[in-house]
């Protein structure tokens, strides 16, 4: 994370997708499904998403995974490298 991502209250999609390393659509799929918060702003209803709830989501994320590993529900599929 760069110092002037971390001074931003509120990122656009683009940076969002940037800071998971995931692709915009996917962050725009967790959007339309509820599982990340974001706003629209603007005539145009451009998206932003709070610092905050990025930071939520990661940790939900964690936990979620905590969750399925102490159920073992998850298998050993980890690629090389990653």
């Amino acid at each position: 994370m760069t110092a002037e991502h971390g001074k931003r209250r509120f990122l656009t999609i683009e940076q969002v997708a940037e800071e998971l390393n995931f692709k915009s659509s996917l962050i725009r799929n967790l959007i339309h499904t509820g599982e990340l918060r974001a706003f629209q702003v603007g005539a145009r209803g451009l998206w932003r998403v709070g610092r905050q709830d990025l930071e939520d989501y990661i940790a939900d994320a964690y936990r979620r995974t905590a969750e399925r590993i102490a159920a073992d529900e998850l298998a050993d599929d980890v690629p090389e490298g990653e």
